[in-house]
């Protein structure tokens, strides 16, 4: 039997252990049995609270190292073990809902466990029943907590204070509330100076007092850099950007840290604070290891309108040995589409990371495409250089430059298009997973200005696209998932804007159960078979995703898309609804949507999309 005193002159934990029968608590009712296999001769794990507290008897089994054992037959041997452990596991479960006198029984058929040596513990095979049985005792209540000297705006937790239960977390939580606080502060080897914490048993109560030591404010000292193999020393710290000199910052370290793991270079990132170096200055020491430089990937998805689509891509993530990623992606599209030919496409994209700044990737794409679309065939080129500003964790902003050219023929001839473009954006992502997000938000924001030449108008494309996600219960979740799209071309007459600024709907992207592009605008009157995109677009879906269970799931969905000509007043319209199911990888889940077209007189029949990931 255990007696848990609680915590006594200065000491967290004191607890005295004495072998006695059950007589030395009284009897209980038998709250809950832990059943096993018959795979061994262990029948059950009783729990036993005195007062017949369910909520108390669920605490002290999700505590039993002896319950979990139970429940696997090839763990039997462990069995006498976890009995013996469960002793500390369950007073440590009473100090933690502020129960600082429990008392503990733990028997192996009718023996205390702890009364049984380990070199004659019983044949693990020969166990029938292993009894837990506790007397929590009062709750006990603070009669003083404190934390001192804390930084002003420190927020410890809302019950730290006299008069409330003296859960044991919530001590452990203040004190690390105050010790981050000073570190927050530049103080970074704040720690613990003294710690009383005495428990009145007469009154039931507990004084906890704690001093911390807040230590000297520090700088950030010399980095250290170790593990590298094909990158310098010198570009590791420079992507790290950790800003020697100036007042230390966990959040400054830490972003230190993301830096070196956003460039896919390194599979471990470790940054270590090191011993003060006179008189102010905190070294850091920081260990990363490599990945495999080079990386490829396979894909294909395929719709019943649209056809398959098969693309990968090369990826060497430390192409010149300073942190550079190259990137060559290539794709066939539309393969066996309905009412389009095959679509080609083979592009290179080098990034590199912290140029001008530790949070700027500066990035030059080129780029090749072949479309033959339903209403025009194109051969385009496109050269660019991209800047992308690491503002925050979760907002990105982007500019660059950019030059494009696309030779176009449709039903009135052939078009020569070249333009100059500043585009320039920002994204605002709080979602929880990129492919299959369950809370959050995604915002983009983007402006395309453009300057045309040959067959082309100037004007400028703007694009705005929001997404958020809301998730209800628990397993069975349902999360319920949202997006508008939105998009206009000023300034540029509607057959000289470049195809490529143009807006189309329809298809997985848009409207499911609506041919890919198939709504567009007809430009000239009484001219019903020459049609374009539109220079105005809005577009939105709604989903509710249920989990049958971990792995499989069911989508519903219904997508409405508008496309028009100067403005959003006169605009055609087009929905689709359908049916989905999802298969969870790990990775992400893969995709096979149905959907039927609702409105619209653009389609008919029923639509196939099958994917990996989400469908937004």
């Amino acid at each position: 039997m255990i007696l848990g005193n609680g915590p006594e002159n200065g000491r967290e934990q004191n607890a005295r252990m004495k072998v006695a029968g059950l007589k030395a608590i009284g009897v209980a009712a038998v709250i809950g049995t832990a059943q096993v296999s018959a795979a061994h001769a262990l029948d059950a794990v009783v729990f036993q609270v005195i007062g017949n507290d369910e909520d108390l008897t669920d605490t002290l089994r999700n505590s039993s190292l002896t319950a979990e054992v139970a429940e696997d037959p090839d763990r039997a041997s462990e069995l006498f073990g976890a009995a013996q452990a469960d002793y500390g596991r369950m007073v440590g479960a009473m100090y933690a809902i502020g129960r600082y006198s429990p008392v503990i029984n733990i028997t192996i058929d009718g023996r205390e466990a702890a009364s049984i040596p380990p070199l004659y513990a019983p044949d693990p095979d020969s166990i029938r029943e292993i009894r837990i049985v506790v007397d929590p005792g009062p709750e006990f209540r603070f009669s003083r907590a404190t934390v001192t000297p804390y930084v002003e705006g420190t927020e410890f937790p809302d019950n730290f204070k006299a008069g409330e239960v003296a859960e044991s977390g919530l001590i452990s939580d203040a004190v690390q509330a105050g010790i981050e606080g000073w570190r927050d502060n530049g103080n970074a080897k704040a720690d613990v100076a003294q710690e009383k914490l005495t428990a009145d048993h007469r009154k039931d109560t507990l004084s906890a007092e704690v001093r911390l030591d807040p230590g000297p404010r520090l700088r950030f000292g010399p980095m250290t850099i170790k593990g590298q193999k094909t990158i310098s020393a010198r570009r590791v710290e420079k992507i790290a950007g950790l800003p020697e000199g100036e007042t230390y910052s966990p959040d400054e370290l830490e972003s230190a840290a993301n830096r070196l793991r956003r460039t896919g270079i390194f599979s471990s990132v470790t940054m270590v604070e090191g011993d003060v170096m006179s008189p102010d200055l905190l070294p850091i020491s920081t260990t990363v290891v490599e990945q495999l430089p080079r990386r490829y990937s396979v894909g294909a998805e395929i719709s019943s309108s649209e056809g398959a689509e098969v693309s990968g891509y090369w990826m060497h993530r430390n192409f010149f040995g300073g942190g550079e990623r190259l990137r060559i992606d290539g794709a066939i599209e539309n393969i066996g589409a309905a009412d389009s030919g095959k679509d080609y496409s083979l592009g290179a994209l080098l990034e590199r990371p912290a140029t001008i700044t530790a949070d700027t990737t500066a990035a030059i794409n080129i780029g090749i495409e072949h479309l033959d679309e339903e209403d025009y065939v194109s051969d385009g080129f496109d050269l660019g250089l991209r800047f992308t500003q690491i503002v925050t964790d979760q907002l990105t902003a982007n500019i660059g430059l950019t030059y494009a050219q696309s030779d176009v023929s449709d039903d009135l001839g052939d078009y020569d298009y070249r333009s100059i473009a500043l585009p320039f954006g920002a994204i605002l992502d709080t979602r929880d997973n990129a492919l299959d997000a369950t809370e959050g938000f995604l915002l983009t924001a983007q402006a395309e200005p453009f300057m045309g030449f040959a067959d082309a108008d100037s004007g400028l494309q703007a694009t705005l696209e929001g997404r958020g996600y809301y998730t209800l219960g628990t397993p069975r979740k349902v999360t319920f998932a949202g997006r508008v799209q939105a998009g206009q071309v000023f300034g540029a007459d509607l057959l000289n804007t470049p195809r490529e600024y143009l807006f189309y709907s329809g298809g997985g992207g848009t409207v499911r159960g609506q041919p890919y592009q198939s709504l567009g605008v007809y430009p000239i009157d009484g001219n019903d078979d020459y049609k374009i995109g539109g220079s105005t677009f809005l577009a939105a879906s709604l989903e509710a995703r249920v989990s049958v269970t971990k792995s499989i799931g069911l989508v519903g969905f219904f997508d409405v898309g508008q496309i028009g000509v100067n403005g959003f007043t006169d605009m055609e319209e087009q929905s689709g609804a359908g049916i989905g199911l999802r298969y969870d990888t790990g990775i992400g889940p893969i995709r096979l949507d149905i959907a039927n077209p609702v409105s619209g007189d653009t389609g008919e029949g029923v639509q196939l999309y099958v994917g990996i990931g989400q469908a937004f």
